[in-house]
C-alpha cells in the first residue's frame, strides 16, 4: 500500500517535472514587443544599509539606453550608509533627474512597503520600477519593460531573476534552489493557470492599477507584499505578467543560521499566501519522493532513475536556458534534500525574523512585530 502510494507520489513529481520543462520552453518561445513610443518611467529604490558592491549595483540603473526616467532613492535616516552612495552617483550623473527621500520610522509593519510609498507619493511618471538594492541589470532594462507595457492591460510584471550567490556554501546552496526551482514552478503557475502573483525584488507596475487594489496602505500588513500585490492586481482584472527581462539577483554570503532563519521566513511565509500551492509543492521534490520509494521498493529502481533524470533536465531548462545561470550538479542533489526539510518545517512555527526582529505571522499572511524582541539574523 505504501509503495503504490509512493509510486502514484512520484509519478505526479514526474508529471510536474515534465510540464515545467513545457512552461519554460513556453516562455522563451514568447518574444518581447518592440518599443514603439517612450514613456515616462519612475525607478523606486528602497535603501537600507551599505550592501556588497551596492554602487555598481546602483550604477546600472544610472546607466540605461532610455530617454525618460527619473530614480527615486529611500532611506530610513539621513545617516544611512547608502546615502553618500546616492550622493555621490547623483554627481557623476547629473543628467539624470534623482532624488534622496527620507522617510524616517516606517509606522507599517513591513518597512519596504512604507518607503515604497513614500517614493511613489514624489514620483512624476505612472509607470514605476520597484527593485531591490541587490539588482544589477543590463542598459536594456527600461526599454524592455516599456515595451511590453505598451499593452495596456498588462498592470503588473515580474522580471524573473537568476540568483548569483556569495562565498559561502549555504548561499550557494540557496541560489541552486532558487534558480532550479523556484521559477519553475512560477513557470508552470504561468502556463496552467496564468500570473496571478508578483515576487520580487523587482516588480513593474502602473501607479493607477496600486491605486485601484488601495495603494500600499493595503499592503502594508502583508510580509510577502509583493505575492499579494500581483494577487490584488489579478483579482481587480488587471494583466500580470512574467516580464521577458531576466535580472541579477545577488545573494549575500551567509551562515547557516542566518540561512536557516532566512529559508524558515520564505515557506512559513508561503504556505500562508497560497495555502493549497504550498501543499501541492510535494510534486516538486521527485529527488527525496524516488529515494523514499527506493528504500521501501528497491526492486522499482528505474521509476526513481527516471524520476530523477527528467528532474534534472528540468533544472537544467530552467535554470540555464531560462535564467542562463550556472547550475551546481553536485548541490542540486543537496539542495533537493534541504528544501524537502524545509517544505516540511513550513508546517510548523507562526513567527519569523526580518531584519533584526521578530514578527507573528498570522494565517492570511499578515504580520505583526513582537514587541522588545531582537533576532540574531
Amino acid at each position: 500500500m505504501i509503495g503504490a502510494l509512493l509510486l502514484l507520489v512520484v509519478a505526479g513529481a514526474v508529471v510536474y517535472s515534465l510540464l515545467s520543462i513545457l512552461a519554460a520552453w513556453r516562455y522563451l518561445a514568447a518574444r518581447p514587443p518592440a518599443l514603439k513610443s517612450i514613456e515616462s518611467i519612475s525607478v523606486l529604490k528602497p535603501l537600507a544599509g551599505l550592501d556588497p558592491d551596492l554602487e555598481s549595483h546602483l550604477r546600472t540603473f544610472f546607466e540605461q539606453d532610455y530617454s525618460a526616467f527619473e530614480i527615486l532613492f529611500a532611506v530610513r535616516s539621513g545617516d544611512d550608509p547608502a546615502a553618500p552612495v546616492v550622493s555621490k552617483l547623483q554627481k557623476q550623473y547629473p543628467n539624470i533627474p534623482t532624488r534622496l527621500i527620507v522617510t524616517g520610522e516606517p509606522p507599517y509593519p513591513n518597512a519596504k512597503v512604507y518607503s515604497l510609498e513614500r517614493m511613489l507619493a514624489a514620483a512624476a511618471n505612472d509607470l514605476v520600477v520597484m527593485s531591490d538594492s541587490d539588482i544589477q541589470v543590463t542598459a536594456d532594462l527600461l526599454r524592455t519593460v516599456a515595451a511590453e507595457f505598451q499593452d495596456q492591460h498588462v498592470g503588473v510584471a515580474t522580471c524573473p531573476y537568476r540568483a548569483l550567490p556569495g562565498s559561502s556554501f549555504w548561499s550557494r546552496l540557496e541560489t541552486t534552489g532558487m534558480n532550479a526551482d523556484f521559477w519553475a514552478s512560477a513557470l508552470v503557475a504561468r502556463m496552467v493557470e496564468g500570473v496571478r502573483f508578483a515576487v520580487g525584488p523587482t516588480i513593474v507596475a502602473r501607479r493607477s492599477v496600486l491605486e485601484s487594489i488601495g495603494g500600499f496602505d493595503c499592503l502594508k500588513d502583508y510580509l510577502a507584499e509583493d505575492f499579494v500585490m500581483g494577487k490584488f492586481a489579478a483579482e481587480a482584472g488587471h494583466g500580470v505578467i512574467l516580464s521577458s527581462y531576466v535580472i541579477d539577483h545577488h545573494i549575500d554570503s551567509v551562515t547557516l543560521g542566518q540561512s536557516v532563519v532566512h529559508r524558515l521566513r520564505w515557506v512559513r511565509s508561503t504556505r500562508r499566501s497560497r495555502p493549497m500551492g504550498y501543499l501541492g509543492q510535494l510534486f516538486t521534490m521527485p529527488l527525496p519522493l524516488a529515494l523514499f520509494l527506493f528504500f521501501v521498493k528497491p526492486g522499482w529502481w528505474p521509476v526513481p532513475v527516471i524520476a530523477i533524470v527528467i528532474r534534472s533536465l528540468a533544472a537544467y531548462t530552467v535554470s540555464a536556458r531560462v535564467l542562463k545561470a550556472r547550475l551546481n550538479w553536485l548541490l542540486l542533489p543537496v539542495e533537493d534534500l534541504a528544501g524537502f526539510c524545509f517544505w516540511l518545517a513550513g508546517f510548523f512555527g507562526n513567527t519569523v525574523s526580518w531584519r533584526g526582529r521578530r514578527y507573528r505571522l498570522y494565517s492570511d499572511g499578515r504580520f505583526q512585530p513582537i514587541a522588545s524582541s531582537r533576532s540574531s539574523e
